[in-house]
């Protein structure tokens, strides 16, 4: 069979044995290296297309519907049980300047492979080898220990992210207060908001995942790799319990903004009622004194003008210091 596909999408490909590096290995190698006892291989790849998914399926022996799963790239964490082998889900998330992108990790693991497929916005897994490859007392454990790797450094980089999203709301958090907010920063907290519960929608099936682990599939994961698990559900309560905060801070936010808003509001309003009290005085004399009646004392005396305008602009200068008393003005 011709297999053809492009390079790029094959991250590395290496086979192990006793926790000891073989060397990298072909994709078409793969069936005949796993012959050898003892020996399993790590798979990497990066937006795989149906063509080399399905070559990975052919070599691997693995199941139609995680292969399809894994085509489609828009699936929920989850964990599923195909025979032999397990397929995951595990989504991942990375900060850039002002938001949140999130992707996908696939995961295929057997007693003799682990095969990871990476969609969309997500970190290199080269430490991620080079760290196993350091220990390999514990790679010898097999694709169990590889697994537990894959997943602490997922969620390991979850922290970094909540940190991101600390950091921006301090920012909009400070605008507030100092009386710099607009609708630009409500709608900046709206958007937080969204990041933290796709966020939150990204990590909570990952405790049920840990749990499953840690009591089935032992031919994949030892009992020994098991209670690694426990570990990483321990580091994912931690950052669930960092959204929960920060999402009652948000909430707490919003509800500050728009009562400054209102606050401010309502400045405005009594500047204006308090401008509007003041214009009533000349308003109510001049329309008094244009009113056309033909008999009106004050017509015809010779300081009458002059005392009307005194008086307006007395009236109004005594008005206009009470209200400036009294927080109006």
């Amino acid at each position: 069979m011709s297999f053809n596909t492009d390079p790029s999408m094959i991250m590395k490909c290496v086979a192990y044995r006793r926790g000891i590096s073989l060397g990298d290995v072909t994709i078409e190698d793969i069936s005949e290296v796993l012959k050898h006892p003892e020996t399993f291989v790590w798979l990497g790849l990066r937006e795989a297309d149906t063509e080399l998914l399905l070559k990975i399926q052919e070599e691997f022996g693995l199941h139609e519907l995680a292969i399809e799963d894994a085509c489609a790239a828009h699936q929920r964490p989850k964990i599923e049980e195909y025979g032999d082998s397990v397929f995951l889900v595990l989504h991942t998330a990375l900060l850039t300047v002002d938001s949140v992108e999130f992707g996908e990790t696939h995961i295929f693991v057997g007693s003799r492979f682990v095969v990871t497929v990476r969609h969309g916005a997500s970190l290199d897994h080269r430490k991620i080898r080079q760290r196993c490859e350091s220990m390999p007392h514990q790679l010898a454990k097999g694709p169990g220990f590889v697994l537990y790797a894959i997943m602490d450094f997922i969620v390991d980089n979850y922290m970094p992210v909540i940190d991101g999203l600390q950091q921006r709301f301090e920012g909009l958090e400070l605008a507030i207060f100092e009386n710099r907010s607009s609708r630009q920063t409500l709608e900046d907290l709206y958007e937080l908001k969204r990041e933290l519960l796709l966020l939150k929608a990204a990590i909570m099936p990952m405790i049920d995942i840990c749990n499953e682990l840690m009591r089935f599939h032992s031919g994949i994961v030892p009992k020994d790799v098991q209670v690694y698990f426990r570990d990483i559900a321990d580091h994912i309560k931690r950052v669930d319990q960092a959204i929960d905060g920060m999402r009652e801070m948000l909430v707490s936010a919003m509800h500050v903004h728009l009562t400054f808003e209102s606050v401010r509001q309502n400045e405005v309003v009594k500047g204006l009622a308090g401008w509007g009290a003041i214009l009533a005085i000349p308003t109510m004399v001049f329309s008094w004194y244009g009113m056309n009646f033909r008999y009106m004392p004050e017509l015809a005396w010779e300081y009458s003008y002059p005392l009307v305008m005194g008086s307006v602009l007395l009236g109004s200068l005594l008005l206009y210091r009470r209200l400036k008393r009294s927080g109006w003005l």
